[in-house]
C-alpha cells in the first residue's frame, strides 16, 4: 500500500474499542478547543482518548492539505528530495506521512511537539509505515526557547494559531535556521491566511524565496481584511466523520492557507488559480494571481484549443498555465 492507503488503515484500527459515542464528543470538545481565539500554553490533546479520537477525525485532512501543500512544492523543485525533515508540533505526525508520500524513501524523521500522548500515538501509528518507524518523536516546548537542528525540510503545519505571536516569530524563525525549506500551512480562514503571510514575510527577510503557491516573492496582492488566499483538499471522511459532522457524503473539502518558501533554486508557477475555476458554455473563467503581483481574471475559450482543454481541467491551486507536455 502506499502511505495514504497505510494510514487511512491504520487510523481505522485506532478507534476498535473506543466507544462511537464517547469519540464523537472527544472530537467535539477538542474542535471547540482548537476554534477558540486564545493561544494555549498546554497541550490540547491531554489523554490517550483524546489523541485516539482527534487522530482518527483530523489527520486525514491534515495529510490531505499537507501533502497538497508540498506537492506543490515538489513541483517547483523536481530535482529535490528532502534527505531529513523535522516536523514542528507535528502531534501524531499527520505532515511526516505528507512528505513521505510526496518524497517515498526512508530519511531521518524528527517530529517536535508538547503533547506527550500525541506523540506515543503517532509513534504506534509510525510503526505500520517501515520507511516512517524509525521516526524520533521528541516532546519539545514549541515556543520561544526552541531549538531545531539542521534538516533540509521544516514543516509547521495547523500550529501556529495556537501560539502567542511572539512564540509564533520565534518558532518560524527557528525554522529558517535550521532548514533549507519551510512549508507552513494553516487553516483556510481569514486568521489563518493573515498567519501564514505574517510566517512568510518572516521567511522572506531571512533570506528564503517563495515556491508555493505564490508565483513571486514579492507583497502578496491581496487587501487584508478584503480577502484572503486559500485553497482546497478533497478528504475521504470516515465513519467518525459522518458521526460527528452528521453529514451523508463520503467526502469533505478542507480549507487550507500555505507557504512553501527555500533557499534552494525553485521555478515557481507563472501563474496560481486561486479560486474553483468557473466552467461556463465554451469558456472558463479562471482566477489567478500573476508574477506581476497581481490578481486577475482570464478567459480561456474554445479558440484556445489544446489551452482551452487544460483549462476544462484545471483545478483550484493548480499552476497556470500547465506545462508544454500536459497542453
Amino acid at each position: 500500500m502506499n502511505a495514504a492507503d497505510t494510514l487511512r488503515t491504520a487510523l481505522a484500527g485506532l478507534l476498535d474499542g473506543l466507544p462511537p459515542k464517547a469519540a464523537a464528543q472527544a472530537v467535539e470538545r477538542l474542535i471547540a478547543n482548537y476554534r477558540g481565539t486564545t493561544p494555549t500554553h498546554a497541550p490540547i490533546l491531554r489523554d490517550r482518548s483524546d489523541v485516539v479520537a482527534y487522530a482518527a477525525y483530523r489527520m486525514p485532512a491534515t495529510f490531505e492539505a499537507v501533502r497538497a501543500a508540498l506537492e506543490a512544492f515538489a513541483d517547483a523543485v523536481p530535482e529535490w528530495a528532502p534527505t531529513s525533515h523535522v516536523d514542528i508540533g507535528g502531534g501524531t505526525g499527520a505532515a511526516t506521512w505528507a512528505v513521505n508520500a510526496t518524497w517515498p524513501g526512508a530519511r531521518p524523521v524528527t517530529v517536535l511537539d508538547w503533547a506527550e500522548p500525541a506523540l506515543a500515538l503517532g509513534r504506534e501509528i509510525a510503526a505500520t509505515n517501515p520507511e516512517l518507524k524509525p521516526a524520533e518523536w521528541h516532546r519539545t516546548r514549541i515556543g520561544a526557547a526552541l531549538t531545531v537542528e539542521s534538516t533540509d525540510l521544516v514543516t509547521v503545519s495547523y500550529v501556529l494559531g495556537e501560539l502567542t505571536a511572539a512564540d509564533r516569530a520565534s518558532v518560524v524563525t527557528a525554522a529558517a535556521a535550521a532548514a533549507r525549506a519551510v512549508v507552513i500551512i494553516e487553516p483556510g480562514t481569514p486568521d489563518g491566511y493573515a498567519r501564514v503571510i505574517e510566517a512568510r514575510d518572516r521567511l522572506i527577510d531571512a533570506g528564503f524565496r517563495v515556491a508555493a503557491p505564490c508565483p513571486h516573492s514579492a507583497a502578496c496582492p491581496i487587501v487584508p481584511g478584503e480577502d484572503w488566499c486559500h485553497f482546497s483538499a478533497r478528504v475521504s471522511r470516515s465513519s467518525l466523520h459522518r458521526q460527528v459532522k452528521g453529514g451523508s457524503l463520503a467526502y469533505e473539502d478542507e480549507k487550507f492557507s500555505y507557504v512553501a518558501a527555500t533557499r534552494l533554486p525553485a521555478d515557481p508557477a507563472a501563474s496560481r488559480v486561486v479560486r474553483r475555476p468557473q466552467i461556463r458554455k465554451g469558456q472558463v473563467l479562471l482566477d489567478l494571481c500573476g508574477p506581476d503581483e497581481s490578481l486577475h481574471r482570464e478567459t480561456v475559450t474554445k479558440r484556445h484549443g489544446p489551452l482551452y482543454r487544460a483549462a476544462r481541467d484545471a483545478d483550484w491551486g493548480d499552476a497556470w498555465p500547465p506545462p508544454a507536455d500536459e497542453d
